[in-house]
């Protein structure tokens, strides 16, 4: 465990050390500078304080894996019916772009009833191995024998890292699987890069988008992590199949679960902003609910949707599923124009990836200039009145 050790004799002025602790944890106690349990390890003593005054001292952590027994890349296949979602393709994608550094195979984990077709839809996607374990019991997603397949997995095949999708079932299934395995899970993360040592470097945002938070898992296999959708690019499809479908089987004990699905209910298709092509977001600079309208018509000309910041929904304005950022959707259209919006990391973190971005704010110190492509500095109750009115002619 890591600890502080005072060198008392290189501190010229006692009271200057002890200033400089932001936590108030160091104290002067017959002459001599003491810390106590209020510190939080920040190190600002250590690098700001009098030279050698005071030393970080950090054991070093044995390794308790052996990683050379660990290798390939591995994607959780994340589906309903054998209809996949995107973001699996997506995480293939970054997958075989990880596997250039370390030269590890790239694999799928597939798991379901009827899935042959779909499994080998895969293959044309880059894949090196899709294991599919296909049993009536894994027809719908349960966590009891979906965690048990996805530990058979790992125990057989030993990846040395697993990424998730974050949907729905990702965001149960992941965790489950990461405390069975006793390894570490990094969730949402928006950037992945991997070491030639095999440690995956999870990189996200923490804070509320403050720092960018840079977590390993150098001592333990596999290494999870989940990743939302329109974060990473998919591959496109080739028209050849290439790698193969290894055909897994595990215990019929193991597939049993305390949950009986009585019956399901299918939802009425909702249209997401995540897959809109075009999207007019509505940030605080927009004055009251009526005012919506306007930018509802300009998101309907252009073939859009309409979407938000966070105060919009706390306000009640519109509904959550309409909200971008950190604490809603990260979205990635071809065009996004946002309208009062000052920019906020947690909001810019999830639409910085789109391919246009259109900002309209009257503060030309407004932060979403420096994400934007194209900054309109000016009011939006006369710009998207005339944008509308351009957009109708040329119509």
């Amino acid at each position: 465990m890591a600890e502080l050790i005072i060198h008392q004799d290189k501190i010229p002025d006692n009271q200057e050390l002890i200033k400089l602790c932001p936590f108030g944890a160091m104290e002067e106690k017959d002459g001599k500078v003491m810390i106590s349990a209020a510190c939080k390890m920040c190190r600002l003593c250590v690098r700001k304080g009098p030279k050698g005054a005071v030393e970080y001292v950090e054991d070093a952590v044995k390794p308790s894996v052996d990683k050379s027994a660990w290798k390939g890349i591995a994607v959780y296949v994340d589906h309903v019916d054998g209809k996949v979602h995107p973001v699996t393709l997506e995480l293939l994608g970054k997958a075989r772009e990880l596997s250039k550094v370390t030269g590890h195979p790239v694999y799928a984990l597939f798991m379901g009833n009827g899935i042959n077709a779909a499994a080998h839809e895969l293959l044309h996607y880059n894949v090196d191995k899709v294991f599919v374990y296909d049993a009536p019991e894994l027809a719908r997603f349960q966590i009891e024998p979906y965690t048990a397949v996805f530990e058979n997995f790992i125990q057989t095949v030993k990846p040395s890292s697993i990424l998730v999708g974050a949907t729905t079932v990702g965001r149960q299934l992941a965790p489950r699987v990461a405390a069975r395995m006793k390894t570490g899970l990094t969730a949402d993360c928006t950037i992945l890069e991997m070491d030639e040592n095999t440690d995956l470097s999870q990189i996200r945002p923490a804070f509320g988008g403050n720092i960018m938070a840079h977590i390993k898992t150098p001592n333990h296999r596999p290494q999870m992590a989940t990743v939302r959708y329109k974060i990473m690019n998919a591959p496109e499809r080739a028209e050849k199949e290439s790698g193969e479908i290894v055909v897994c089987t595990i215990e019929k004990e193991k597939l049993l679960s305390h949950v009986r699905v009585l019956d399901i209910v299918e939802k009425p298709k909702e249209t997401f902003i995540e897959n809109a092509d075009v999207l007019v977001v509505a940030g605080r600079g927009v004055k009251k609910t009526e005012d919506l309208k306007m930018l509802e018509k300009l998101a309907d000309l252009l073939g859009g949707q309409l979407a938000c910041t966070r105060p919009m929904v706390e306000a009640g304005w519109l509904d959550a599923k309409c909200q971008i950022g950190l604490s809603g959707r990260t979205v990635r259209p071809k065009l996004i124009i946002t309208c009062g919006v000052s920019g906020a990391v947690q909001f810019t973190a999830g639409m910085n990836h789109a391919e246009t971005i259109v900002a309209i704010n009257k503060d030309p110190k407004a932060p979403i200039f420096k994400t934007a492509h194209y900054c309109l500095t000016g009011d939006l109750y006369e710009i998207l009145p005339r944008l509308i009115e351009k957009i109708e002619m040329g119509r």
